[in-house]
């Protein structure tokens, strides 16, 4: 009995409100004690800007920004140059026009979401290689740290300069596709078309902040500039060459027979499938032609049974996201631990020039 009086409390209306009003006065005191902590006001924002400035007008950010604008450029041109032979008439995707700009091809070039898969990696890596040791190689880190100001302000404010760097190239690219095309075809994109291309503007952040908090422990792990670049490049190589060949050998070696069961080829399929789920890039991949193609339904194998009563025609955005869901919080829980990693080295680590 006194049981199942505390779980109706427990689910009642009054003990939740009461737990609300004993929480706000606890999390104003948190508040207040960390904004008394003997920084001034808008140091966070100073040092932001400060960061954002040095990566604007870094040679090294901005030849890579070139490039990747310059790719966006050359996708865009093929795309509307080969847009009026792919669209056919009485098409589940005819009305998704915009989203053909982002996925069509004449092949010479790529499309332009397989070069961001491609150099987004190599953008985040550049940007926080060298954000921790070459100012503790300059002494400028102790000199920094000496000053009234928490020590994570430093990796915060570095990880969120370079992030906000990446997020106004990735929306000025999605909206020079946008503007493109609303100057080529002479219509808007509907607003299914736009909130898609806002997913993945925001999934492309994400996978690029990814390498840009692997970068950034790198920088924190080692010393030298070169041997933290080096490791970066190496992480992505290794997932971009290297592991599909030996997923291939894998896959060759636990193959079935051509007489194999149907359940048999299916858990092989299976198999295959989780086996390229470790990649990164793969994830990204799934993830942006789900989303920049409405007529993709399945990402896995399927049974017989499952492909009975299926419509062929284009998903709605919400069953777009469910399919790639867990895709999405793949990429985010890896990019969550790099920065917790990149985070506790930091805090853990000698700062003092030698």
């Amino acid at each position: 009995m006194k049981t199942t009086l505390q779980q109706n409390r427990f689910f009642s209306a009054a003990y939740w409100k009461e737990q609300l009003r004993r929480l706000i006065p606890a999390v104003k005191r948190e508040f207040t004690t960390f904004r008394s902590s003997g920084a001034a006001p808008g140091v966070f924002r100073v040092m932001v800007l400060k960061e954002m400035s040095d990566h604007i007008r870094s040679w090294r950010v901005v030849i890579l920004m070139a490039i990747i604008f310059l790719t966006c450029v050359g996708s865009l041109y093929t795309a509307l140059s080969s847009i009026g032979d792919v669209v056919k008439a009485g098409s589940s995707e005819e009305e998704f026009f915009f989203l053909k700009l982002f996925t069509l091809s004449d092949g010479s070039l790529p499309p332009y979401f397989v070069f961001i898969g491609f150099l987004g990696p190599l953008l985040g890596i550049s940007l926080g290689f060298d954000a921790i040791n070459t100012e503790q190689n300059r002494g400028t880190l102790s000199r920094l740290l000496a000053q009234p100001i928490p020590r994570d302000y430093v990796i915060n404010a570095k990880f969120t300069a370079a992030l906000l760097v990446i997020t106004l190239l990735f929306f000025l690219l999605s909206f020079l596709v946008i503007g493109a095309g609303l100057v080529a075809l002479g219509i808007p994109p509907t607003p299914a078309e736009f909130m898609r291309i806002l997913s993945f503007t925001l999934l492309s952040i994400v996978y690029v902040a990814l390498w840009l908090n692997l970068s950034l422990y790198f920088s924190v792990r080692f010393r030298q500039p070169a041997t933290s670049a080096l490791s970066g490049i190496a992480v992505w190589l290794f997932f971009t060459v290297f592991y599909p060949l030996i997923a291939n050998v894998l896959i060759k070696a636990a193959a079935p027979s051509p007489y194999a069961t149907g359940r048999s080829i299916y858990l092989f399929e299976r198999f295959r499938f989780l086996l390229m789920q470790v990649m990164p890039n793969e994830l990204f991949s799934q993830a942006t032609s789900t989303l920049l193609m409405p007529s993709v339904r399945s990402l896995g194998p399927l049974t017989m049974e499952q492909m009975q009563g299926a419509i062929p025609g284009p998903l709605p955005l919400g069953q777009s996201l469910l399919l790639v869901w867990p895709q999405l919080t793949g990429l985010i829980a890896l990019t969550m631990i790099c920065f917790i990693l990149s985070y506790l080295a930091f805090m853990r680590r000698e700062i003092r020039s030698r």
